[in-house]
């Protein structure tokens, strides 16, 4: 066990003839245990600190450890929504090709079926010219024929033939 100061100022040492003088003892016993004294001070407060600074130095190693999580879980959240960002466009590129595609192949197939129809309509057009041009012809055959002045009973008058 180590000394306190009051072990040092309580003891006692034998006298001898011819020994030490007693004042310069006691005196130098006295600056011992001042000394003592202030070293066992400066020790608990040096034990303070180092309490206190290892105390500061586990709370910020928490701090660190937390911090560290919190950015670990912030990236992992961040990759996940990149992530999920590059799904949703890659599935909405895929939805606008489809209806790109589909909106063009309906397209071609109404132009198709109007270029049928126009060419139908045409078709008609010219068989309805054709008739149309036969009937006109005929008429006119019927008209330049002599039998209409007989069919009133009357002569045809101001036409010369």
């Amino acid at each position: 066990m180590p000394l306190t100061p009051l072990d040092i100022h309580n003891k006692e040492f034998a006298r001898r003839l011819r020994g030490y003088d007693e004042d310069q003892v006691n005196e130098f016993l006295d600056q011992i245990i001042k000394d003592y004294e202030a070293m066992i001070r400066e020790n608990k407060e040096l034990q303070n600190m180092v309490a206190a600074s290892q105390d500061k130095l586990g709370h910020f190693s928490n701090i660190e450890e937390t911090l560290s999580k919190t950015i670990i879980v912030a990236q992992e959240a961040a990759d996940e929504l990149r992530n999920n960002a590059k799904k949703e466009a890659h599935l909405i590129v895929k939805e606008a090709e489809k209806n790109a595609d589909r909106i063009i192949n309906d397209s071609l197939a109404k132009s198709r079926k109007i270029a049928l129809e126009v060419e139908e309509l045409k078709k008609q057009a010219t068989i309805y010219r054709a008739r149309f041009r036969a009937l006109i012809e005929s008429q006119m055959e019927l008209l330049s024929q002599d039998g209409w002045e007989s069919l009133d009973g009357r002569e045809p008058r101001g036409i010369e033939s």
